[in-house]
């Protein structure tokens, strides 16, 4: 019995170690996680861009948009802005937009802030030297993805431009009792269209020091299941074949009896 008990308790403290995360967080040193997070603007990102001045008509020909009636009956027209409905840029493969009284605009590779910076900085000569221009970019096309061992996949939008993996598990529902904690895969593209896959362990705390903690835009999160699920799988694939078969030869040996008997 002894025996049994001690097998028990072993199992149970190694299932532990297998799903709690950030294990030797106690023995880590996270000065290297500090920082603030700022993603960069890459290609095929969407921008809103607003630049707004005491004087809204000093500025209305910097900002993309159209009218939009407030009703079909109604010539009307409102936005938040006050420039009618904002049309997002698009991002080209070479990192550029094609901005209003600007030109083409190299925006790849900057911050939100440094792109704000950029425009308002080209955008004050077309205007009178008491005036100051303040620019808003936003990136309304930022989305992260989850699937695999979760509590459901999604694809998530991320408003505030800023999303640790923790954050994007979580908002999957997290990870299920048969995911694999030791083996997360990242699946990543760079401005160049490059993919590249990583491999994060959340049971590790050096995870809030690595690189992939904070999620790029259009990131990919694969949970893997883990060798119990896979079992799992493959034996009740197997059954559902054998019960399909040994129903179909139990039909064709009733089938063969009653003809015999007739």
């Amino acid at each position: 019995m002894a025996v049994i008990m001690m097998a028990v308790v072993m199992a149970g403290c190694s299932g532990s170690k297998q799903i709690a995360y950030f294990q030797n967080i106690d023995n880590i040193d996270l000065s290297q996680s500090k920082g603030l997070y700022d993603a960069k603007i890459m290609p095929k990102d969407a921008l809103t861009i607003t630049v707004s001045a005491s004087n809204p008509d000093a500025v209305r020909m910097f900002n993309l948009s159209v009218s939009k009636p407030l009703n079909p009956l109604s010539s009307q027209t409102l936005s938040s802005s006050g420039y009618g409905t904002l049309l997002p840029y698009l991002v080209d493969n070479e990192g550029d937009i094609n901005f209003p009284m600007l030109g083409r605009l190299h925006v790849a590779g900057l911050t939100k802030r440094e792109c704000e910076t950029m425009i308002e900085e080209k955008v004050q000569p077309y205007l009178q030297s008491s005036e100051r221009p303040v620019v808003t970019v936003n990136m309304s096309s930022f989305r992260v993805t989850v699937i695999g061992e979760v509590g459901h996949s999604a694809v998530i939008p991320v408003t505030t431009e800023k999303m640790s993996i923790i954050e994007a598990l979580s908002t999957a529902g997290d990870l299920s009792i048969y995911g694999k904690r030791q083996n997360i895969m990242l699946i990543r593209e760079d401005a160049t269209g490059q993919k590249s896959a990583h491999r994060i362990d959340l049971t590790d705390g050096n995870l809030f020091n690595s690189p992939y903690y904070y999620l790029q835009q259009n990131d990919i999160i694969y949970v893997e299941p883990n060798t119990v699920k896979a079992k799992n799988s493959s034996i009740g694939q197997s059954t559902t074949i054998w019960f399909s078969f040994i129903g179909i030869v139990t039909s064709v040996a009733s089938l063969l009896v009653n003809i015999l008997r007739d």
